[in-house]
């Protein structure tokens, strides 16, 4: 605990409420919690009660390593968690909660790449936050597919750095810690001999892989045993390039990261180089893109938006269709007697971007809770994205003004653009004078 700051307190087991389990990795589970007095959702990594001295100690290194180099594109350290869990005292680390889960979690749900928008703004983000970790003196020594973490808005932040190293020297020898998942994976060709010590070259190998990843949608070498891995990689196999396009420059980069000799592949401020160019380029088709993947990773927006998708030229793909997919919107004609809009689709609705449908219903929060009446009506049209619990507490409260605010608190606030694009539309619906005269 000596490893974090003044700066950083102890969170106790009475600050946190509503707990929801996520999953379990290496030293122990990870749950999502609603912080009483914050007022917003953190995840909270807690050690299993038969950990060990050193994992223990691992776990709280890694905690002060992110509170090092915290940023926009590292997950945030708010504390070490001291409490009860299942009436036994256990310890772990409050950090930050991204709604979205990872990279390996987006394309296992995607079932392909995303579009070549949000690949790009992925790739440039992750290159980012590894060139901080760099400049801090740090190593990652674990980057992979889903220690790339993702907020409602599909951003990207680096998660379970500087805990590779640790993790092996834990066990009996590197090969049982190398199984779980398949971090062997994304090793490079010298870090096969026992003898190696981690240098940047490592954290620059495994960035390729995981471009190759994020370009492809797939897991690499899927059929490989560690053995095996360990025999070919090192005498130059790499996952094929078969199905991508040769001159694209994020497969030149990627290339160039995982090549053979250390020496030869680029800094992270040398990726940087790259990636900000294809960010730069890409940048205005990324709001479209995340707008895209996010209906289709939520069914209940989804289907309410499927006229919107289809206005504005988003149409169902097969994952096999992604690498061709054109995720810039279509131009749409002007509503005619001929050519009508579809009565749930206002002109409003078409041209107006999800960024900006959020950034309204954020600056308009204070004269939407004295305005709005039919809050019910809207709650229902957002589904799923609004929890049960919540749904229960703003049914009960008596006026429209406590609904509303009880909506804004829970959902809104805590919710992406995604969702607060859901509630301008609903609100556009019940509301479209109000919408108006406030601007919209």
């Amino acid at each position: 605990m000596a490893l974090l700051s003044h700066k950083t307190k102890p969170v106790g087991g009475e600050n946190l409420e509503n707990w929801e389990f996520v999953g379990k990795g290496g030293f122990g589970s990870v749950y999502k919690a609603r912080h009483k007095d914050w007022g917003f959702d953190v995840a909270v990594k807690i050690l299993r009660d038969d950990v060990s001295l050193p994992e223990e100690s691992a776990l709280f290194a890694e905690a002060g390593h992110m509170e090092k180099v915290s940023c926009e594109y590292v997950l945030r350290v708010y504390g070490i968690y001291q409490g009860l869990i299942q009436g036994l005292p256990r310890q772990g680390i409050v950090m930050e909660f991204m709604g979205k889960g990872s990279v390996q979690s987006l394309l296992r749900d995607l079932g392909g790449p995303p579009p070549q928008p949000l690949v790009s703004r992925l790739a440039h983000q992750v290159a980012l936050g590894m060139n901080f970790l760099h400049s801090r003196k740090l190593l990652h020594c674990d980057l992979k597919p889903s220690n790339v973490l993702l907020s409602d808005d599909l951003n990207a932040k680096l998660a379970d750095f500087g805990l590779c190293r640790v993790s092996a020297s834990a066990s009996d020898g590197n090969r049982e810690t190398e199984l779980i998942g398949y971090t062997f994976k994304f090793k490079p060709p010298e870090a096969f001999d026992t003898s190696y010590e981690p240098r940047r070259a490592f954290d620059s190998y495994s960035y390729g892989i995981l471009l190759w990843c994020i370009f492809t949608g797939k897991e690499p070498y899927p059929a490989a045993e560690y053995s095996l891995v360990a025999l070919k990689v090192p005498i130059g196999d790499r996952p094929c390039l078969k199905d991508t396009d040769q001159k694209a420059e994020l497969v030149d980069l990627m290339k160039k990261c995982w090549d053979g000799d250390p020496s030869n592949r680029p800094t992270f401020k040398e990726c940087l180089g790259v990636t900000e160019k294809l960010f730069s380029m890409h940048r205005p088709g990324v709001p479209a893109a995340v707008y895209q993947v996010l209906t289709k990773l939520d069914p209940a927006t989804s289907n309410q938006h499927q006229s919107i998708n289809e206005v504005v030229g988003f149409s169902s793909q097969t994952p096999e269709s992604h690498d061709s997919m054109d995720c810039r919107p279509m131009k749409t004609k002007s509503p005619s007697v001929q050519d009508p809009v579809p009565d749930e689709v206002s002109v409003y609705t078409i041209t107006m971007s999800p960024e900006k449908k959020a950034k309204f219903v954020d600056d308009k929060r204070a004269d939407l809770i004295q305005v709005i009446s039919e809050v019910m009506a809207i709650t229902e049209e957002l589904g799923d994205m609004v929890h049960s619990e919540t749904y229960a507490l703003i049914k009960a409260k008596p006026t429209s003004m406590e609904k509303m605010r009880l909506l804004y608190s829970r959902t809104l606030r805590s919710g992406g653009i995604a969702v607060k694009a859901a509630f301008f539309d609903a609100l556009k619906k019940h509301h479209p004078k109000t919408v108006e005269q406030l601007g919209g």
